[in-house]
C-alpha cells in the first residue's frame, strides 16, 4: 500500500521517490524508485522492466541437450558404445512404471529428464493405470510422450477375458486405452487356457483401433503373479516350440514386437533357461522380441550373451545400471570392459 499523506490522500508514487528511507540495506539516503515502486532501475533513474521468468539466455540453453558422451562437450574421450537414435528398433529398452513404487508426475519428469535418451518405452504393469485418477494418468502418458517414449498397457486384458461379455467389454477398453493416449495394448494370457485363433482375433482387434498389440508369450502357466517356483514347477513347462510356433503367426498378422516372460526361463526358476533364450533369437528376429529381465543379474547376462542390441524390459528404478551396460561403460565381473561394439557412431 502506498503511505498516506496527512490529508488523508495516498502519496503518489512520483513523491515516494523523493522519501528519505532509514534503512542500512540501501546505501543512498534518497530511496531509488525500484524500491519503493517495484519498478528495477539501472543506477540512473531509468525503468527497466521486472522480468520473473528465466532470462532468454538461460531459456536457450535449457532447450539444449547435451549429454556428456559428447566428443565435443563432454566425456566422449572416453570409450563407449553407440546406440541408434529414437525410435529404436534395436538396444530398445522398456521400463516398468507405477507398479512396486509409486509414481507421479515429478517422478517419472525426474527419470526422463535424466534419462530418457535411453528410455524408449513405458509400462503401466499389470491393471494399475486403472486405480489412477484419469487427469493424473494422462499427465504421466503425455509427459512420455512428450520425451518420445510410447506408452504400454500391461496384462490387464487377460483380467477382462475372465467377463461373461468380453467381447463388449473388450471394445470399451480399447476405446478408452485409445481416448487416453496409450499407443500399445499388451496382450497375456499366462493364467489362461486361450485358443491361439482367438489371442489372433484379439490382436486384429487392438489393430482395428489404432493401437499396436503386444502379445506376451511365456513358456509357463501362471506366469505373471509372482507365483512361487515350486507351484510354478508343479504346473511343468512348455515345449518352445510352441512359444515359437505362435510369435511366428503373431508377427505375421502385423504385430512390431513380442514381449518374453520371465518366468519359467529367468525367474522364480531352479535353474535358468537359457536354451529357450537361444532357441527363441534363433528362430525369430532379434529386433521383434522383447525379453523381460527387471533382475541386474538377468539383464547383465543378456547383454553378456546376444550384446548391446536385445531389447530388454527392466523396472525404472534399474534403466541407469542397464544403460552404463549397455554403453560399456560399467558392468559385474563378467561384463566389466568386455561389452564392446564395432559399427560408426550413430
Amino acid at each position: 500500500m502506498f503511505p498516506i499523506t496527512r490529508s488523508g490522500v495516498p502519496m503518489p508514487c512520483s513523491a515516494l521517490s523523493r522519501l528519505v528511507v532509514p534503512t542500512q540495506n540501501i546505501s543512498r539516503t534518497t530511496a531509488p524508485r525500484s524500491f519503493l515502486c517495484g519498478v528495477r532501475s539501472d543506477g540512473n533513474n531509468n525503468d527497466i522492466t521486472r522480468n520473473f521468468s528465466a532470462s532468454p539466455l538461460a531459456k536457450k540453453e535449457s532447450k539444449v541437450k547435451t549429454l556428456l558422451q559428447d566428443k565435443q562437450h563432454g566425456l566422449g574421450f572416453a570409450r563407449s558404445n553407440p546406440i541408434p537414435a529414437k525410435p529404436r528398433t534395436r538396444a530398445v529398452t522398456e521400463i516398468r512404471g507405477p507398479y512396486y513404487s509409486v509414481m507421479g508426475k515429478r517422478y517419472l519428469a525426474d527419470v526422463l529428464e535424466t534419462m530418457g535418451h535411453y528410455v524408449d518405452g513405458l509400462k503401466f504393469s499389470g491393471g494399475s493405470f486403472s486405480l489412477f485418477e484419469e487427469k493424473k494418468l494422462k499427465e504421466l502418458i503425455d509427459l512420455a510422450h512428450q520425451h518420445d517414449v510410447y506408452v504400454s498397457t500391461g496384462g490387464w486384458a487377460e483380467h477382462l477375458l475372465t467377463h461373461h461379455d468380453a467381447v463388449s467389454v473388450m471394445d470399451k477398453y480399447l476405446q478408452k486405452c485409445k481416448d487416453l493416449g496409450f499407443d500399445i495394448v499388451e496382450i497375456s494370457a499366462g493364467f489362461l487356457s486361450f485358443p491361439p485363433d482367438d489371442w489372433l482375433r484379439l490382436v486384429d482387434k487392438v489393430h482395428s483401433y489404432g493401437l499396436k498389440a503386444k502379445p506376451e508369450l511365456g513358456i509357463q502357466f501362471g506366469a505373471g503373479g509372482d507365483t512361487s517356483a515350486a507351484e510354478l514347477e508343479a504346473f511343468g513347462t512348455d515345449d518352445p516350440g510352441k512359444l515359437i510356433n505362435l510369435g511366428r503367426r503373431f508377427l505375421d498378422a502385423g504385430v512390431e514386437r513380442l514381449m518374453i516372460e520371465s518366468e519359467g526361463i529367468t525367474e522364480n526358476v531352479r535353474s535358468w533357461r537359457t536354451d529357450v533364450v537361444s532357441q527363441i533369437m534363433k528362430e525369430l528376429p532379434p529386433e521383434q522380441v522383447m525379453f523381460e529381465a527387471a533382475d541386474p543379474r538377468v539383464f547383465n547376462w543378456y547383454i553378456r550373451e546376444f550384446g548391446i542390441d536385445v531389447n530388454l524390459f527392466v523396472d525404472h528404478s534399474q534403466i541407469v545400471q542397464l544403460s552404463c551396460l549397455r554403453r560399456g561403460i560399467w558392468g559385474m565381473a563378467d561384463t566389466f570392459g568386455k561389452v564392446v561394439s564395432y559399427r560408426p557412431a550413430e
